[in-house]
């Protein structure tokens, strides 16, 4: 099975992400860039549209889509590379480190909503969705301050305890489809 890595990430944590898993999948990796990356405009929903990648995504079985999640959405870059390119991919999985938690996962800013989204958009073609919340690698101290995470980047220093175990098990499900 021919897998690739498509990612967009703002601080580093998704990119960081994106790269462990394409390096342990021995796969392919492809940065998406927006055509603007002007923070506001993305916040704001509007759809400005993504630079033409490099890689065609019809000549991969797997795509492994990797980004943040803002407020509890499905940012307009990974939105668009999904609307853009459904018709040709055959597998979805959706990664994403986000600053949701797993207790709060079905709450306003929470990621299962936007997994929802995605695998609306994706339908059957979406096998997958998995959260690194940055909660996992944050001391007690850290969690104390609610915008610690947002500060936060995941790298290969934090990257330890219970979010290694989540990890090596998304590794599993991607290699089995």
């Amino acid at each position: 099975m021919k897998t690739i890595v498509f990612f967009y990430s703002r601080k580093g944590s998704n990119k960081f992400l994106a790269h462990r898993i394409a390096n342990d999948l021995s796969c392919e990796i492809e940065e998406i860039f927006p055509r603007i990356n002007y923070l506001v405009l993305m916040l704001l929903g509007l759809n400005i549209g993504n630079r033409k990648l490099k890689s065609k995504v019809e000549a991969y079985d797997n795509i492994i889509l990797c980004g943040p999640i803002w407020m509890g959405s499905f940012i307009v870059p990974l939105k668009n590379f999904v609307n853009r390119n459904i018709r040709k991919i055959n597998k979805l999985v959706f990664v994403t480190c986000c600053g949701s938690t797993f207790q709060g996962k079905d709450e306003k800013f929470g990621h299962n909503l936007v997994f929802n989204v995605v695998k609306k958009l994706s339908g059957e073609k979406c096998k997958h969705c998995e959260a690194f919340p940055l909660d996992l690698v944050l001391s007690d101290e850290q969690k104390k301050d609610p915008d610690y995470s947002m500060k936060y980047t995941l790298n290969s220093e934090n990257f330890k305890g219970d979010i290694i175990g989540i990890y090596n098990s998304l590794l599993i499900k991607i290699r089995e489809l």
